[in-house]
């Protein structure tokens, strides 16, 4: 069985650089949807509220009402992916913010509580150019958020990775526009690596997810997040091949000269993408190896061909699929895609320990 390890105290951390680039007076409000990406909504968000978040987004109701149960009544939980009026219970019973994405979930929520007489908090969500959820800037008047109470009024970059990308500054002056039409309501703007781009672009609170789980927020300079995963799998098998042979299904590696192979216990069922196939590495003892054929839904074959014959690794040993030597963002690179996928695709067969000196 692989071992995933999650180092709690390295999310803490994080959480506390976050904090001090942004200074006292704006929020960190964690963003732990998808399971906490993947490592664990219980854990990950019990350890932020002891060091001292009260703020959460999460992507859906179910995981907002999960969030609730795990953390009681004290945080204040938002819900991204907006309101849907059919739950309207939920969303008073569990004490759960929807961010609002539409004109017409504004007014259906604003009836909802005008019906209840009391004003229910709200996030308006303003889109400055993404094309995915909020409203336009040229839907909301200086009555739109009459009736609620409005917890703050936010948008999310497009390329905030990007630091020279115009696109941030562009966005930035659209939701100035609106936002500064509502001087009474807190304004959220940054993503993870947005907070990196610069102090103006900060306001009253901040809504970081990668960052905190060790991926790099800052792809144009070393990573200033403490790793927080570490990934190693099992080896089943080592066996020779020969010049010739080739390696999994379809015949996608053939060998080009007498080697030993690894069959490893992890696989695309695990989270270790199918695009991976030849062209990444797993590691032993900090050597590379790379992985030869298609990568099946349990099982991975590398070829320790750089690994000196008194030096051979055998079965029960284990390879490092993420840790000192490849990152998750090393891994998605080859994959070619982003960290945040090879997080959220981590499996739940995993045997999960948790860290926390």
């Amino acid at each position: 069985m692989a071992q995933l390890s999650i180092y709690l105290s390295a999310i803490a951390a994080n959480y506390k650089t976050l904090k001090s680039k942004v200074g006292k007076g704006c929020e960190v409000a964690c963003v732990i949807k998808a399971n906490a990406y993947g490592l664990g909504m219980a854990p990950v968000s019990k350890l932020l509220y002891d060091h001292g978040c009260t703020h959460f987004f999460v992507a859906t109701l179910p995981e907002a009402i999960e969030l609730r149960m795990i953390l009681g009544d004290s945080p204040s939980i938002a819900m991204l992916n907006g309101y849907d009026d059919e739950y309207s219970q939920l969303y008073i019973e569990n004490n759960v913010t929807p961010v609002l994405n539409t004109i017409d979930q504004l007014n259906t929520y604003k009836a909802s509580a005008n019906n209840q007489n009391k004003k229910l908090p709200a996030i308006a969500h303003i889109d400055t150019g993404m094309n995915r959820l909020g409203m336009r800037a040229n839907e909301i008047q200086s009555d739109s958020f009459d009736g609620l109470e409005m917890k703050s009024i936010m948008s999310h970059f497009i390329s905030s990775e990007e630091k020279d990308n115009a696109l941030n500054e562009q966005q930035h002056a659209i939701f100035k526009k609106v936002a500064f039409n509502f001087p009474d309501i807190p304004k959220s703007l940054c993503n993870s690596s947005g907070i990196f781009l610069h102090d103006s672009y900060h306001y009253d609170n901040v809504r970081p997810g990668m960052a905190l789980y060790g991926l790099n927020p800052t792809p144009y300079q070393n990573n200033p997040m403490q790793p927080v995963v570490k990934l190693d799998a099992k080896i089943l098998q080592v066996k020779n091949v020969k010049k010739g042979e080739t390696a999994g299904y379809n015949a996608t590696h053939r060998f080009t000269k007498d080697s030993h192979v690894a069959i490893v216990d992890i696989g695309y069922a695990d989270g270790i993408l199918r695009s991976v196939s030849n062209s990444a590495n797993l590691y032993y003892n900090a050597i590379a190896c790379p992985i030869r054929g298609n990568v099946s839904m349990d099982l991975t074959i590398v070829d320790l061909g750089n690994i000196a014959s008194d030096q051979m690794p055998k079965s029960g040993d284990m390879m490092e699929v993420i840790g000192e030597n490849q990152t998750a963002d090393d891994l998605a690179r080859d994959a070619g895609t982003i960290g945040y996928e090879i997080l959220t695709s981590l499996s739940r067969r995993y045997e999960r320990i948790y860290i926390n000196p």
